[in-house]
C-alpha cells in the first residue's frame, strides 16, 4: 500500500508560479511512475503530466506543455509539479497520482487526496 500526499496548493494572480509537491510513504517508490492529474468544477479528471521511474522520461498535456515542469527525487519519495506562467484555466484540484505497472502511467494504482490551485486573473 502507497500513501501519497500532496502539498504546495492555493492561490495566485495568472501569471505566477506554484510548485507541488506530494510525498509518498513505503520504499519501493523508485518502482512507480508518478504523474498529476487535475480536475476543475464541472469537468472531468484530466492527465497534466508523468514521469517514469528513473526520471529520464517526462509527459505532458498539451495545455501545460512549456509552462509546467515534472521531476522526482527518489531518495526523499516526492514528485514534484513547478508550475509557471498560470492561468485561470489551469484553476483545479491537483491529484497526485502512482502506477506500479507501468514506465508511462497507462493506468493508477494509487491517488492522492488532491490539492487546490486556484489562478485568478
Amino acid at each position: 500500500q502507497v500513501q501519497l500526499m500532496e502539498s504546495g496548493g492555493g492561490s495566485v494572480q495568472a501569471g505566477g508560479s506554484l510548485r507541488l509537491s506530494c510525498a509518498a510513504s513505503g520504499r519501493t517508490f523508485s518502482r512507480y511512475a508518478m504523474g498529476w492529474f487535475r480536475q476543475a468544477p464541472g469537468k472531468e479528471r484530466e492527465f497534466v503530466a508523468s514521469i517514469s521511474r528513473s526520471g529520464g522520461s517526462s509527459y505532458y498535456a498539451d495545455s501545460v506543455k512549456g509552462r509546467f515542469t515534472i521531476s522526482r527525487d527518489n531518495a526523499k519519495n516526492t514528485v514534484y509539479l513547478q508550475m509557471n506562467s498560470l492561468k485561470p484555466e489551469d484553476t483545479a484540484v491537483y491529484y497526485c497520482a502512482a502506477d506500479l505497472r507501468s514506465d508511462y502511467l497507462l493506468g493508477v494504482d494509487y491517488w492522492g487526496q488532491g490539492t487546490q490551485v486556484t489562478v485568478s486573473s
